[in-house]
Formats: structure tokens, sequence, C-alpha cells
């Protein structure tokens, strides 16, 4: 059964610390509703999914990465691992808080944030997960224990939280809830959909949801405000990756093939760019430019050079400055082969920051060329030296 209970202090730094997007959960979220919103429950009979774990020191040897995200601006990331979760800071990068359960389990296969606020979604994973793979948790860090939960017939491949949405992927499902009272408003099938693929908007408008749609290569757009659905076949080949621009107008894909990526008008379902050879198999991160004219009809109002972007494109960070012009990559960072990175652009101006290697690049955008390595941290074992 889901509840909710009040959060009154949701921020992770001092007021004068932090920027202007705290979170102030609504009185509402004081209601326990007594119906459940999924419509498959599958009750938890594992004895050993503690829902309020008492956190503990963490195990040696040093735990093992099950996941990594950005929040919603990527000012912070969220680091899961098979006895916990982790908060870090960007920039400056720092430790914000972690949690690490009982040395018996405590895997958390999926950590989502919100904005920089005290409540998590969790997801059991792992070996020894923490809660059931087939449960979300809505994780109150200011009281230390869950607050709500849904549970669903299959496992969580993905969850996607908005200031009034929880989004959660399934295989062959999406599942849309009302956050204040985890109210099912939507749900969506889907083609086989093993990583979770799912992408949302975070801006202050109406909810604008991208998934993939019901054959190979397809994405579908839904756009709630208009209640209209478009599907788009953006790719011969499935569909790899994709990431929407933080207003929904924007929508990058890439196929399985990995030679091309193409941006998509959200609203017309337009091809509007496309850049060539762009495979990351040899562990290389691109940053491309986007040649929309500003106040075009459709187009996306750019932004000057000495602003940083705050999209939530993954490898292009949605609406970039007018100094980009190339069809090919403005600039490239070499990364480790054979291992998995998420990027997003930094709040400092020109650079990129890399979850993997965990570290920080700067890039040129009038030469371009390489990225010049600026930090390098080891979360995991942070005594380390590189």
């Amino acid at each position: 059964m889901p509840t909710l209970a009040a959060n009154p202090k949701p921020n992770f730094l001092p007021p004068t610390d932090q920027p202007n997007h705290g979170l102030d959960l609504p009185p509402h979220m004081q209601r326990k509703p007594s119906h459940d919103p999924n419509p498959n429950p599958t009750p938890a009979t594992n004895s050993n999914f503690d829902a309020s774990p008492e956190a503990v020191l963490p195990a040696t040897p040093p735990p093992s990465l099950l996941y990594l995200s950005f929040n919603q601006d990527h000012s912070c990331f969220a680091a899961g691992t098979d006895h916990g979760f982790w908060i870090y800071n960007c920039d400056p990068f720092r430790e914000i808080f972690r949690r690490d359960f009982d040395h018996r389990g405590g895997g958390i296969g999926v950590v989502e944030m919100l904005y920089r606020c005290y409540i998590l979604a969790l997801v059991g994973g792992g070996p020894n997960p923490q809660y059931p793979p087939n449960k979300v948790m809505i994780w109150d860090d200011n009281q230390n224990r869950c607050i709500g939960e849904v549970s669903f017939s299959s496992e969580v491949r993905s969850v996607w939280l908005r200031r009034d949405r929880i989004v959660v992927v399934l295989e062959h499902k999406i599942f849309v809830y009302n956050f204040a009272d985890l109210k099912l408003l939507h749900q969506i099938e889907t083609i086989a959909n093993p990583k979770g693929l799912c992408a949302v908007s975070q801006g202050a408008g109406s909810l604008v949801l991208v998934c993939p749609g019901l054959q190979k290569g397809q994405v579908r757009i839904e756009h709630y405000a208009w209640k209209r659905t478009k599907f788009n076949l953006a790719h011969d080949s499935r569909i790899a990756c994709f990431a929407l621009s933080q207003d929904g107008q924007l929508l990058a894909t890439a196929s399985t093939k990995g030679t091309l990526v193409r941006v998509y008008n959200t609203v017309d379902g337009s091809l509007l760019q496309e850049w060539l050879s762009v495979s990351s198999d040899k562990g290389t991160v691109h940053v491309f430019g986007l040649k929309f004219n500003a106040g075009s009809p459709g187009s996306v109002r750019s932004q000057s050079a000495s602003e940083p972007p705050h999209s939530s494109l993954s490898f292009i960070r949605g609406v970039l400055p007018k100094y980009f012009s190339s069809e090919w990559s403005v600039a490239q960072f070499r990364l480790l082969e054979g291992s998995q990175y998420i990027v997003a652009f930094g709040h400092q101006k020109n650079t990129v920051v890399i979850l993997g290697i965990d570290g920080r690049s700067q890039f040129d955008p009038v030469n371009g060329g390489e990225m010049t390595r600026l930090e390098y941290h080891n979360f995991v074992k942070p005594d380390e030296a590189f």
C-alpha cells in the first residue's frame, strides 16, 4: 500500500549554499491513501527485505557500483551500490551523504534524486537487494525511512521523477503516477525495453514523455498538455538511447548501430539535424552543435555563450550556445574502453562531467579538438590517488 508523510526540511544544503530549487512537499502528501495504485500488486514475501534499515558503517571490501544517475539539473549525482546509496555534489565535488545498509544485503539497483531535496526513489538490486526489485520505494532521508511504495508484477527497470509526477518503467509497460498521492494517471505499452529507456521533460510546463514504441526503431512521444500521442520511426535498428531537452521540445536518438544521432522536433516529429559516425563503442565522449535559428517556428531559443546549458540531453545537453555549428563533433574526450559512462554539461562554462571515471573536463568551443581533464575523483575508493 502506498503511504506518504510530511517532509518539513527537504534540502540537502543550507539555504546559503543551495540554488533556488529546493522542494517543500505540499501538505496533502501527509495523506495515507487506502488504495493500491498498482493494477497488478505483488506483495513481498521475503523476510530479508527490511523497509526501515538502520544505517551502518560501510562493509569491506569496498562496495560495488550498481547504478549512477544525475539529478534533474546535473548539480548532483547518486550512486547505488551493493550495500546502499551515496549522494555527491558535482561542482565542487564532495560527498553530501551516504546510506550504507547492513552488510548482509542493502543492494540498491536504482536511486533517483528529486533536484536537491531529501526525497529519493529507490529500487533494490544486486545479489542481495535491500528491497524487492519489483517495488519502488519513496525514501525521505530527513526521516531516514521510506514514506511510500508501489509494487509491480515484474522488475522495475528505471524510475523518473518530476516535482509533480513519478514515472516507473517495466520491461513492457510504463506507469505514470501523481506524486502527491501516488494515483495512477496513465499506463503505456512498449516493445521489450530491458534497459528501461524513458525520458521526461523537467520544465515548468506540462509533462512531455518519450519512450520506445511498439516496433523496432520507433519512439513514442506523449504531450500531456495537448493529450497528443505521436509515433516516430527514428531508426531502422533498435533504439539504444535517447534524451530529451529540458522543455521537451527536442529529442536526440541513437540506435544500436551507433552510426547516427538524430535530433527531432517533438511537436511535429520532424528531423532537425543528423550527425554521422558518432559511435562511442571506442570510449569517446563527443560534443556536438545544434544549428537552429533562434526564433524560427518550432525551434528552441539559443543561449548566449556566457550561459551554461541546463538541459537534460545527456550527450548534447539540449540548447547549446550559438558558436556550435559543425555537423561533426566539436570536442572529444577519450575514455577507457569497455566501461559504461554517463555525461552531462557542467555548471561552469564549457565543461562536461563524466561519471564512470569520475572526472570533469573542459572543451574549446571555437577550436574544438581534444578536451582537457580538469579534475579526477575516485568516489568508490576516495583515498586512492589517480
